[in-house]
């Protein structure tokens, strides 16, 4: 709906913001054989209505000043002021377009005596479109300046046109067919050229009349910069009257004419011609939704250009955000003495929730337990798994890795069962289908070496990157993800830790109650509480996991869409922090506001610059339009050289990133909008289980006998006759749902939960 409304608008706002060019821009004349002499020969204003083929000049020593594109705001007002100051009337060719917009302005003009000809809705050049669009054009007008004014005229001048003998055939079809309409066409003796802002002098020459002859006089009051036709007006007036002149609207002097004619002997009486006649009822109500029309499409595209503008100033703000304090935690990371204190060397507990996956269990399972960190314990919890995935565990008999099975609760369930068994104090997390590179763990939990730290974000990779659609989602994590880490960290706001590759205290992770299950997002949820129970959450991009990503589009919008779902959930449950004080205090109020703006709002609004590229391709100056996305899209390349080579990638898959602009990112729009449309309207999102194909293994890993599995138990914090932790605290909200039973679910919708890696709802992409 959204689309439609936008196509809609810009289409209209495309069509009544035809570009105005010069009026008399050099087209050669083509045959003139079917044009009458009489014509070709004869005066400016020209009738063929009821059939006839007739033409008339203004009276001896009369002038008719005409002013061709307006009503203008700027210089109108100004030519109206000249002509009352010399007593002075004028004919105004007035575009529909400009009526709908100015019709203050438009009534303005015949409230002072003047009088009102058609100059089209949009300025075309009538003999380039369709008859239809021909009628339209004068149609459309005519209803503008009923709306606007109350009154119709007879009159019309075609853009571009010249005087009467420049009229070849094919201008006598549109006269003709104009006369069908029952207007009279009008062109002019002399034009002053003041489109071409040749001199105040030099459009006086112009203007002025040979001898006593009378004249039909182009000038313009829009278009451009007016003031030399002012200054013009106030000195050509004055001077023609002393000469004798008499100036008069274009049907005061028609009118004059026919009287002439009309006193002749044995002349046939032709009545006179109404000069602004009052327009029918019916007209009045057409022109209202005319302008109604213009109005709401200029507003709506104001509003557009707007949201362009918050678009590329927060685009160029989080762009130097990411630079500057991304490259300052680089640069201390990578500091020949940095560190994080002491070695740590506490035994590891690594929680492995599972469910369906034996795909990629095994070589998950045997990354972990052969890493080269000391004493390292791995609790696979399968979560009520339909296949193999806890046998798998089981038959490769690791002495370090224990299967735990749960009735199927969901992730959260699976996450705090795993952490009431682990013997340990550092816990590890890490989903079903991720492997881990031997120094993975070890390089993890250095950072326990600072006490106030809480959790740690690993650094996730994408390792199907061969496949199209992941190799997308690879330079999405390294340049949406990882570099954005690196930012919050800095900030001290991270907003998660991601499933894939995380490390927490326990007491930690006590503290605020446990994994909650009271969002799709439960990464992020306990993230967030986390940081406003006072703990640093920092980003160690030494500790690799290599995660299979989705490779379709479906699996991939069913992904995001949780991950976006989820995140929204786990914003609008810790929306008091906004009001707290201490730690939660500020995590509220910089850490929310900042994944607000940049990771919903920023990809929300950022459609609003494809709709203008397309809106400028079509209907704006093609080459600028290109250059301005060219220049958005070498801000992202450079905001990505910079984050690969902080990753130490090779450069070549950014080869992708233009084409990604035009297909990947639009599905991550349709994933934010639908996330959003959900969360606003209480839907509940269901779960989906991702198809995976497992990914080899990174390196050898040790293989030992197996041991005795444990036993199951509820979860932990334990859930049964416990109730929730006390209200007071920043990080409450634990759930107390017993698990939920297999059978009460579809298969296809029971996978575990997540966020995005480097939290919020995304990347975003604006180039």
């Amino acid at each position: 709906m959204l689309v439609i409304l936008f196509v809609g608008v810009l289409t209209v706002q495309a069509y009544i913001n035809a570009e105005f060019k010069s009026d008399h821009a050099e087209e050669e004349v083509g045959d003139q054989d079917g044009v009458p002499l009489a014509i070709r020969g004869g005066g400016p204003v020209i009738n063929t209505t009821g059939g006839q083929e007739s033409s008339t000049r203004m009276p001896e020593r009369t002038i008719a000043l005409t002013f061709d594109d307006g009503p203008d705001p700027t210089w109108t007002p100004k030519i109206l002021e000249v002509l009352k100051e010399n007593d002075a009337h004028g004919t105004f060719f007035v575009v529909g377009s400009e009526v709908a917009r100015h019709p203050a302005l438009t009534k303005q003009i015949t409230a002072g005596g003047n009088e009102l000809g058609l100059h089209t809705f949009t300025h075309p050049n009538l003999q380039r479109v369709a008859p239809w669009r021909r009628t339209l054009e004068l149609s459309q007008t005519q209803v503008a300046i009923a709306r606007a004014t109350g009154v119709r005229t007879n009159l019309a001048r075609f853009p571009y046109s010249s005087k009467a003998n420049a009229i070849d055939d094919t201008n006598w079809e549109l006269v003709k067919e104009a006369g069908k309409q029952g207007y009279l066409v009008v062109v002019n003796d002399l034009d002053s050229e003041d489109w071409q802002l040749p001199g105040v002098r030099q459009i006086v020459r112009n203007a002025t009349p040979a001898g006593e002859t009378s004249a039909v006089i182009l000038f313009h009051d829009a278009g451009g910069d007016r003031s030399q036709t002012l200054a013009a007006l106030r000195r050509f007036i004055p001077m023609m009257k002393e000469r004798g002149y008499r100036f008069t609207t274009v049907t005061e002097g028609l009118n004059q004419s026919i009287e002439a004619r009309n006193k002749a002997k044995g002349a046939a009486a032709v009545p006179l011609l109404p000069e602004n006649p009052a327009a029918p009822a019916a007209d009045v109500w057409r022109g209202s939704a005319v302008l109604w029309t213009v109005r709401l499409a200029d507003g709506l595209v104001w509003f557009i250009a707007g949201l362009f503008l918050v678009v590329g100033l927060l685009t160029i703000g989080r762009t130097l955000l990411l630079l500057l304090l991304a490259t300052r935690h680089a640069r201390q990371r990578r500091k020949p003495d940095w560190s994080w204190g002491p070695p740590v060397t506490d035994p590891v507990s690594v929680i492995v929730p599972a469910y369906n996956e034996k795909e990629g269990i095994e070589a998950a399972v045997r990354s972990l337990a052969g890493g080269d960190y000391p004493g390292i314990e791995v609790v696979v919890v399968d979560d009520g798994s339909t296949d193999d995935t806890a046998a798998i565990v089981e038959r490769m008999a690791l002495p370090n890795v224990r299967v735990v099975r749960v009735p199927n609760g969901g992730k959260s369930n699976a996450l705090n069962t795993g952490i009431a068994l682990a013997k340990n104090d550092l816990i590890v997390t890490v989903d079903g289908d991720t492997i881990f590179e031997k120094d993975s763990i070890r390089m993890l939990v250095q950072a326990f070496a600072d006490p106030t730290v809480g959790a740690v974000a690993g650094n996730v990779k994408v390792g199907n990157r061969e496949k199209m659609v992941a190799a997308w989602q690879h330079i999405e994590y390294v340049i949406g993800f990882n570099l954005d880490r690196r930012l919050y960290e800095v900030l001290n706001c991270m907003p998660t830790v991601p499933g894939a590759i995380g490390a927490f205290r326990r007491e930690a992770l006590a503290q605020v109650g446990g994994v909650s299950d009271e969002t799709l997002a439960e990464d992020t949820d306990v993230t967030m509480a986390l940081c406003r129970a006072g703990w640093r959450v920092v980003y160690e991009e030494r500790a690799k996991a290599w995660t299979e990503a989705p490779t379709t589009l479906e699996q991939l919008y069913r992904q995001r869409y949780r991950w976006s779902y989820g995140t929204m959930q786990a914003m609008w449950k810790h929306r008091r922090a906004l009001r707290d004080s201490g730690p939660s205090g500020r995590f509220g109020r910089v850490g929310l506001p900042f994944l607000a703006l940049f990771g919903v709002a920023l990809p929300m609004l950022a459609p609003v610059v494809d709709i203008m590229l397309l809106y400028g391709l079509v209907f704006w100056e093609l080459q600028e339009t290109l250059l301005a996305w060219f220049g958005m899209l070498m801000l992202q390349l450079f905001t990505a050289a910079v984050a690969f080579r902080f990753d130490k990638e090779s450069v070549k898959p950014l080869w992708r990133l233009p084409l990604q602009q035009f297909a990947y990112r639009q599905l991550m729009y349709l994933v934010l909008m639908q996330s959003a449309t959900t969360a606003m309207t209480g839907g509940r999102l269901r779960w989906h289980k991702l198809q995976r194909a497992g990914l080899a293994q990174r390196s050898g890993m040790i293989d030992v006998p197996q041991q005795k599995l444990a036993p199951q138990i509820d979860t932990w914090p334990s859930t049964i006759d416990v109730p929730r932790p006390g209200s007071d605290h920043p990080a409450a909200g634990r759930a107390v749902a017993l698990p939920v039973q297999p059978s009460a679910m579809d298969p296809e919708d029971l996978p575990s939960a997540g966020s995005p890696p480097g939290g919020g709802s995304g990347p975003v992409y604006t180039g």
